[in-house]
């Protein structure tokens, strides 16, 4: 097999890494992932993340934050919101 043919596998996180990165508690990695929005798979008993789907994950919550920031102009400091529902 040529090694230029073969790619390279994709970086998966666990559950604690993604709560790591995301600076939000375990459990709210969990349902995150489990809820389906965080895109994750499944390997026997545990969940593994993507580096590619947490990567969209808060992109999207960016662009979210980002349309809805010029219809609400608060004073005080700009926020942004990742979807955690």
């Amino acid at each position: 097999m040529d090694m230029k043919d073969s790619q390279k596998p994709p970086t998966l996180l666990t559950v604690r890494e993604v709560a790591d990165l995301l600076r939000v508690h375990q459990r709210t990695a969990y349902r995150l992932i489990t809820g389906g929005t965080i895109k994750a798979i499944k390997i026997g008993s545990q969940w593994r993340v993507p580096e590619t789907a947490l990567m969209e994950f808060i992109e999207k919550g960016l662009k979210e934050s980002a349309s809805t920031s010029g219809a609400k102009k608060k004073s005080g400091p700009e926020q942004f919101k990742l979807p955690l529902d």
